[in-house]
């Protein structure tokens, strides 16, 4: 009986959905667009029971949509994506890490949302006797301002990419994926060890502040081995995300990173700095923690990974994201630990980074041989059916329960100050209005890869900070630059 009333409500709520053109009757049309559909939908870190409210709700609304969700290791998940949309099948809606989009968007693999949609539906009508109909309804999608007044400023850097809409090469903003929520770095750090230095709070700045609390932390055996460090930075296997992090250094400090497909961390930010390569010098602080031969030596390759070292309360602090917490408390139940917003460069402006995945729709629905054999049309309809979903779960009456059992950060401006009363959630929802990313390029596993061979080939002394920094440049402006 519940559920039929749930039913039911939803229904009648939906006749009042704004932007909405509504036409009634049971039609050879109407039913046209009520053809069973199954949306395949793939994802590496959202569970099925992440996604079964979403689901039960929207068949509710729709019954013949049928939504089946798969879950894979991040490991083997680009793999299995390629194997597929090779064949032209896969998924009809997949997660798009935020450094992908450009790169699966110029490949020609994600399709962007249309500016309208039509759906059908079964409504309650009538006062007095009610009856199901059929109505079929064209809704307006969101658009780019829309999107713009309703997610934080980073979604709209990474969800939206420029296409030609004539033979004229006029170009146009088009959306291309929607998050449900947005991580950020921030910093972990264990009071109890804090304590017993006497420091009395995180440190706010990478200022002699931090260095200091860094040199306190860090305990050494009488054979100069590491048995307690400061603070897991300097490394690059063995530190979780080392270029997330050393890429927000560099951004802190006004690095370009990449414009015009071009890599610029090498470069100067202005004329007025022409001897100061703000990524170098992020890259020079981020190595002296591995240096021996500096005061802040605190990290070197042959100790574990960085959360590990933190469960084991062996680490004071520790640079990351939200999704690390039940780890950490499962790994090291006793570790007496807050987590405190990332360091800032002092006087500049406040630059967070942002880590988080979207949803995006597979151009290969329009190929895929199973669609076609229920012709085009069928397709078409699919394809628009699959973006529906995504701004329905995405939509802030639906992604709060999601936010809440899954304990993430929103990526909506309206839930951010909720947020920030939630203890565990307060600090990475303080730092998603300032968050940011960058184009990492065409490859971004193999700008990643870089980068740590940029790290490695500096802490093993090989060659200067400046060479290192122009190498790694180089390689991902070569990789852009590949047809």
């Amino acid at each position: 009986m519940a559920k039929k009333k749930i039913f039911v409500i939803i229904l009648l709520t939906s006749l009042f959905l704004p932007g909405c053109t509504i036409m009634k009757g049971t039609n050879q049309d109407t039913l046209n667009y009520m053809q069973p559909v199954t949306l395949n939908v793939w994802g590496v870190w959202d569970t099925s029971d992440d996604f079964k409210t979403f689901i039960e709700t929207y068949k509710a609304i729709y019954p013949y949509v049928t939504v089946q969700y798969r879950r894979f290791r991040y490991d083997e998940y680009e793999k299995a994506l390629i194997e597929a949309f090779a064949t032209d099948r896969g998924p009809d809606i997949f997660a798009v890490h935020n450094s992908w989009v450009e790169k699966y968007h110029s490949q020609g693999l994600i399709t962007p949302l249309p500016e309208k949609i039509t759906m059908a539906r079964p409504v309650v009508s009538g006062t007095f006797k009610k009856e199901v109909i059929q109505q079929k309804e064209t809704k307006n999608s969101l658009t780019v301002a829309e999107l713009k007044k309703r997610f934080i400023d980073v979604v709209y850097h990474d969800a939206v990419a420029k296409d030609k809409i004539d033979d004229s090469g006029k170009m146009a903003e088009k959306i291309y994926g929607l998050p449900l929520s947005v991580d950020t770095l921030a910093m972990f750090y264990n009071k109890d060890l804090f304590n017993n230095a006497g420091i009395t709070s995180p440190p706010t700045y990478w200022d002699n502040d931090f260095q200091q609390y860094t040199k306190k932390l860090t305990k050494q055996d009488n054979k100069g081995q590491i048995i307690q460090s400061g603070v897991a930075l300097g490394g690059s296997s063995n530190i979780e995300r080392s270029t997330d992090i050393l890429s927000v250094l560099m951004m802190q400090s006004g690095s370009a990173m990449m414009r015009d497909g071009i890599a610029r961390f090498n470069e100067a930010p202005n004329s007025t700095k022409k001897d100061f390569a703000p990524g170098t010098e992020a890259l020079r602080f981020y190595t002296d923690f591995a240096n021996p031969a500096k005061e802040v030596y605190c990290w070197n390759e042959q100790m574990p990974n960085s959360p590990d070292l933190f469960a084991q309360g062996k680490l004071a602090m520790l640079f990351g994201y939200s999704y690390m917490i039940p780890t950490i408390k499962a790994n090291g139940p006793k570790i007496n630990f807050a987590i405190s917003n990332f360091p800032q460069i002092k006087d500049n402006p406040t630059v967070n980074f942002a880590n988080y995945w979207l949803y995006s729709v597979s151009k290969k629905i329009l190929t895929n041989p199973d669609n076609l054999q229920k012709g085009s049309a069928y397709a078409k309809q699919k394809q628009a059916v699959a973006w529906n979903f995504i701004q329905f779960i995405s939509d802030e009456n639906q992604v709060k329960n999601y936010l809440e059992k899954t304990k993430r950060p929103t990526a909506l401006r309206s839930l951010v100050n909720s947020q920030k009363e939630n203890e565990e959630l307060s600090v990475f929802a303080d730092q998603l209005l300032t968050a940011k990313s960058w184009y990492e390029g065409k490859d971004p596993n193999a700008t990643e890869t870089f980068i740590k061979e940029m790290i490695d080939s500096v802490v093993a002394g090989k060659i200067s900070y400046d060479e290192a920094v122009n190498r790694a440049t180089k390689k991902i402006t070569q990789i852009e630059k590949q047809n």
